[in-house]
Order: C-alpha cells, then structure tokens, then sequence
C-alpha cells in the first residue's frame, strides 16, 4: 500500500479528535473545491469510476476477510440496524478503499465524521452521500445520471477522489484530508477523522494478534 505521511498535528491532537467525535451531533458536510483537472488525471479518474467490476472483499484469504467483515459489522451495528445493508456497505467500502491504495479503515473513518454512515446525507453546499462528494465531480470524472447517493457510486467517487488527492499532496494525508473537507491547512478535519479511524475503526487481522501475543 502506499506510504501515506501522518503529519504531527494528527498524531498530537489525537485526544483532541476523539473528544470532537464525542461531541459531534450532525454529520460535517464535506466541501471539495473544482479544480481544473489535467487530461491525463481526468482520463485516469474517469476510467477509474467507469470500471464497472463487481465489489468483493479483498484479502489475502476468505477467513480473514469474514473476520473483519464479522467485526466490523458489529462495530456499525447501531449506526446501521440492518445487517444486509450494513455488511453491503462494508464489503462495497472495503473493495474500493483497497482498489484505491487506501486503507479502509481510513475510508470508514471519513464517513464516520462526514456523513455518519447516512447515505442521503445532504450538506448545505451540495455534498452529497455516504463521502459528501460534490456534484462537479460528476461533470468532470462521471456522469450526471450516475446518482452521488447510491452506496457504490458514492463510494467510488469518494475513494477515487481521495486517492487523487493524497496523489497531489504525495501521500500526505494531512494536507490530503483537507482537500478533501475544503479546509485545507487547518488541523481539526484532518484530527476528526484519524480519531474516527484509529478510535472506532482500527483493526488487526486475527494472526497478527497471535503473532504479538
């Protein structure tokens, strides 16, 4: 997987991210800023969402992959009461994170502060879905019919763009994060959601518990 840079600020404020979780009531509206894209990105972002590959679990084997399937799912189990719907979105979060060089417990951090899990989240500016993509995305990677609030489609675009940013920022996912949110250089985005992610997501494949015990 690609290196991606912690900068200081996430790992100091960690505390700081948790105890803003904690006290967060209503989902923060990503806001991406359009950008002019090169050709060569657009044509690769494009494919990127175009491809049209069925979701699957990614793992090295079928036990570990139901391992973090099972826990997981129990994790979100009182943010997302039905477990079809739960484990759908799981599977979908877990190919798209990893066909796009993220971890995906950073994706499910995300959406844990962007959307907390609400698929049909609608931000004041337009964002839209489980990521909060903004609609632009659409004219200038996709397509207007795909809809940002179809859990795949969402999910695409949102792992996509995520990838393009860190690509942009060289794997720095502090200033790549803030992209993302539209606040870039500022700390609290960036803190949110490593204290969503390494808080409520963090996860060690069942053999490697073995092998530190």
């Amino acid at each position: 997987m690609p290196h991606l840079s912690l900068r200081k600020p996430l790992l100091k404020h960690l505390a700081t991210g948790a105890l803003l979780l904690a006290a967060m009531t209503t989902a923060m509206a990503g806001a991406q800023r359009e950008e002019t894209l090169s050709d060569s990105v657009q044509s690769s972002m494009s494919r990127a969402i175009a491809d049209g590959v069925q979701p699957r679990l990614v793992f090295t084997n079928a036990a570990e992959g139901q391992a973090w399937l099972d826990e997981m799912s129990d994790r979100l189990a009182k943010r997302i009461p039905d477990e079809f719907m739960r484990k759908k979105l799981l599977t979908i979060a877990q190919y798209e994170a990893t066909r796009a060089g993220l971890d995906p417990q950073l994706v499910l951090g995300l959406i844990h502060v962007e959307s907390g899990f609400n698929r049909y989240a609608l931000s004041p500016v337009g964002a839209r879905g489980l990521m909060q993509v903004m609609p632009f995305w659409q004219r200038q990677i996709g397509t207007p019919q795909q809809s940002l609030f179809d859990l795949a489609t969402n999910l695409r675009y949102g792992c996509t763009i995520l990838r393009h940013y860190l690509d942009i920022e060289n794997g720095d996912l502090f200033r790549a994060l803030g992209r993302y949110n539209g606040s870039l250089g500022r700390a609290e985005y960036p803190n949110l959601v490593y204290g969503a992610w390494k808080n409520y997501y963090a996860w060690v494949p069942p053999t490697q518990q073995v092998a530190q015990k």
